[in-house]
């Protein structure tokens, strides 16, 4: 016969948890009896005693079982059948328990402990504490948070912090109950494992790696993580590759917890046939803000694919940054990114290095160190920094790259309407000093051209919606410049100064025309715009080899006229050079849209002006009166493919100027790209046409194909290309890569590396990972 279940508080810390149940079971009474040592109402008190998740109050118990016997005598208590115990959070469960109250021991069999974190505990037997925070099992196992489990042939429970099991193992990977031939991906086996939560480690020894249940590694000692740790430090996953230029490479992080808001990972990369290179990143938090700094060392001879050659020198780089909040509105940072050499990041295979880390963004290939200070809110905007570049593409000279101190950058839109319409106000400042002229040579020596300039500027904008449902949107733009430049060329290298200004009245016109079919909604769009100003003042600053001007241009030289600029009023994308004189711009965009997702649109525009302007270079398709043609189309045709596309056709032949195309697609068995660009003219000056493509493909549940690749048409060669092998688990992912480089200028030439990339849940994750 099952007995009632009964609550009851302990008598004191003393008491133990089923003594107090076993009382509670036992003793007449119809409910649940209040005893003497149980919280009472108390007209004093100001506040109730909370009760835990569970339902019971602080240091109250619940028990029940099939059956449960007390002898008095003995001062024992025994429970056989079903037996579940609740006490501060925690659950147990098992077949049956013994409690020798004079000794303060438990004793139980099959049993199940469900701790508050999550995590539960399972033996064969066991002997516990009367507070079940210390004891000894006989087969023992755990699931910890992360999906973690350990299991041993016995454990001992030192307090709720300590585990300590004996001829253990460790894996965070699915274990099948009913297929016992399954053995799990990966796992560690050891004599014997700590299990510190204080510490937040797990301790190891005598430890065997397993991978698919073959041993592939022994270490006397080891430890990683707590699964239940944030942070600790440890190692982390190695990188391990070979090829023909560095031989075979292994590169081991370990991280350093140095305090709750720093870190640092040393990375040292050991070769076979150059010299080891030594990795560290440190990063930091403060109250304010963070900083991440990157560094890396060597003492070698310099080596491409043919092998080393030259003395052994100093070759090093660092990428770092900063960013701090002055108050809710401020905030200043840096940035510092400086390599040794043009092409260290690629003889080391150094990742993650042309990335964004501050506001201004060098080109592909280039290092920019800045030091900055923003000012923002909701109708503001300041900036003020300074800024140097370093070139790491083939034939970069760095003294021909300018110094900019300051830059400033100023926009306040004020909350008030103007005529229906809002007003923004804008003002630009910078200071470009350079050593050295582009056109120097080894036998002449040019200065470089300086050059400072303070640009204000106001727009006016509204947007009214006629009856029809058109848009009409009126502009006007005033600018006035003042320019001071030094060491110029058509000056005899001397200097001058110049000023200028620009008054630009307009209107964007918009018409959209929709209606249904069935699923679909088809929108046909005509767009206009009209600008009129005067003949600009550009700047001059030297001739060409014909007698053509040169005008100044610092900030327009990556310009590409495309769907993006089109319906600018001012289609240059910097200051110094501007557009003007009567002009309009008109397309055509139809789109159609799907109820469920899908769509598809193109679009089809040029450009119109009264007169040519030499200031637009003739590979824009924008210096003469009618412009080239603009086609751009993008499209969802099925969940996971975006697919898109734009080209640049010539006004008069239709021919391919420019033409850029490219898909997105992300499915349950897999993901790709591809990227291809065609130039018949670049800002450089020469033909360029680029393939860029990649993805994965798993073909089973767990192994798949991965394949990466770029080539450069025009030198028809693969700067790189990459065929793997992918296996990926619950637990674990696992890439063999080979990589192909073929010969290409300014790289370093062909070479082949095989790269083994090793991923496991819970054991040398990426930081913060946990």
């Amino acid at each position: 016969m099952k007995t009632s279940p009964r609550r009851v508080s302990l008598a004191s810390v003393k008491r133990s948890l089923l003594a107090g149940a076993a009382v509670a079971s036992l003793c007449a009474g119809a409910a649940a009896a209040q005893t003497a040592d149980e919280p009472l109402a108390d007209a004093t008190a100001t506040e109730a005693p909370v009760r835990g998740a569970d339902g019971l109050l602080p240091g109250s118990i619940y028990m029940e079982a099939d059956s449960m016997v007390r002898d008095d005598s003995r001062e024992r208590t025994t429970a056989t059948g079903e037996v579940e115990a609740r006490y501060d959070g925690r659950n147990l469960r098992a077949d049956a328990l013994v409690y020798d109250e004079a000794q303060g021991v438990l004793e139980a069999s099959n049993v199940e402990i469900f701790n508050p974190d999550g995590s539960v505990e399972f033996a064969r037997e066991i002997v516990l504490d009367d507070e079940m925070k210390a004891g000894v099992a006989r087969g023992f196992s755990a699931r910890l948070p992360m999906n973690v489990k350990l299991a041993a042939a016995s454990a001992v429970r030192r307090n709720e912090n300590v585990n300590e099991l004996n001829r253990a193992i460790y894996t965070p990977c699915d274990i099948c109950a009913d297929n016992t031939d399954k053995t799990p991906t990966w796992s560690i086996q050891a004599d014997k494992v700590v299990q510190d939560r204080e510490r937040q480690l797990v301790y190891y020894r005598g430890a065997v790696f397993r991978l698919f249940g073959a041993p592939v590694l022994y270490l006397p000692l080891f430890w990683h993580p707590d699964p239940t740790a944030e942070r600790k430090s440890g190692l982390l996953t190695p990188d391990i590759s070979a090829s023909d230029r560095r031989g075979l490479s292994y590169e081991q992080p370990y991280l350093f917890v140095l305090s709750p808001s720093s870190d640092l990972t040393v990375s040292p990369q050991i070769n076979t046939k150059v010299a080891p290179f030594l990795n560290a990143r440190y990063r930091k938090r403060f109250y304010s803000g963070e900083i991440d700094v990157r560094g890396g060392y060597t003492y070698a001879q310099d080596f491409d694919s043919s092998g080393r050659f030259g003395d052994r020198t100093s070759r090093s780089y660092i990428l770092a940054r900063g960013a701090f909040a002055i108050d809710q509105n401020w905030e200043w940072g840096f940035t510092a990114e400086r390599a040794s050499e043009d092409l260290l990041f690629d003889k080391y295979e150094i990742g993650d290095v042309f990335q964004s880390r501050g506001p201004y963004i060098a080109d592909d290939r280039r290092l920019i160190s800045q030091l900055y200070a923003i000012r923002q809110d909701d109708n503001s905007y300041l900036s003020a920094a300074a800024l140097d570049i370093q070139g790491l593409r083939p034939g970069d000279d760095d003294a021909t790259f300018p110094s900019v101190a300051p830059v400033i950058e100023g926009r306040w839109s004020p909350d008030l309407r103007l005529a229906g319409g809002r007003v923004k106000l804008q003002l630009d400042a910078v200071a470009l000093e350079r050593d050295r002229s582009p056109a120097s040579t080894t036998l002449v020596n040019l200065p470089g051209l300086d050059s400072r300039r303070v640009i204000s500027q106001a727009d006016w904008r509204a947007s009214y919606t006629l009856a029809g449902g058109a848009r009409v949107q009126p502009f006007i733009n005033l600018r006035a410049d003042a320019y001071s430049l030094g060491d110029v060329p058509s000056e005899n290298y001397g200097g001058k100064t110049e000023t200028r200004g620009m008054a630009t009245a307009g209107l964007d016109l918009s018409w959209p025309f929709y209606r249904r079919f069935n699923d679909k909604t088809v929108v046909l769009e005509p767009l206009v715009q009209i600008a009129a100003s005067p003949r600009p003042s550009q700047i001059q600053v030297d001739v060409d080899a014909n007698g053509d001007p040169i005008y100044l241009d610092e900030d327009s030289l990556a310009f590409e006229f495309d769907e993006t600029n089109l319906f600018l009023a001012d289609k240059f994308p910097g200051f110094d050079l501007m557009e003007g004189g009567l002009r309009a711009s008109v397309a055509g965009r139809a789109s159609v849209l799907w109820d469920d997702g899908r769509r598809a649109s193109v679009l089809i525009g040029r450009s119109f002006r009264d007169s040519e302007e030499q200031a637009f270079s003739s590979r824009t398709g924008l210096r003469d009166t009618e412009s080239d043609w603009i086609v751009a189309a993008e499209a969802q045709p099925i969940r996971g493919l975006s697919v898109f596309s734009r080209a640049r056709l010539d006004g008069e032949s239709l021919d391919v100027r420019r033409a850029e195309t490219g898909a997105n697609l992300a499915m349950a068995q897999g993901s790709g790209f591809f990227r291809y660009l065609w130039d018949d003219l670049d800002i450089n000056g020469v033909k360029r046409e680029n393939l860029d493509l990649g993805g994965e493909v798993f073909l089973t549940k767990n192994w798949g194909l991965t394949a990466y690749g770029n080539r450069d048409m025009v030198q028809d060669a693969w700067v790189v290309r990459d065929i793997g092998v992918v296996y990926r688990d619950e637990c674990t992912r696992i890439e063999v890569i080979y990589r192909r480089e073929d010969t290409v200028i300014g790289r370093l030439g062909p070479s082949e590396s095989v790269a083994v990339r090793l991923t496991l849940a819970t054991l040398g994750e990426p930081i913060y990972a946990n």
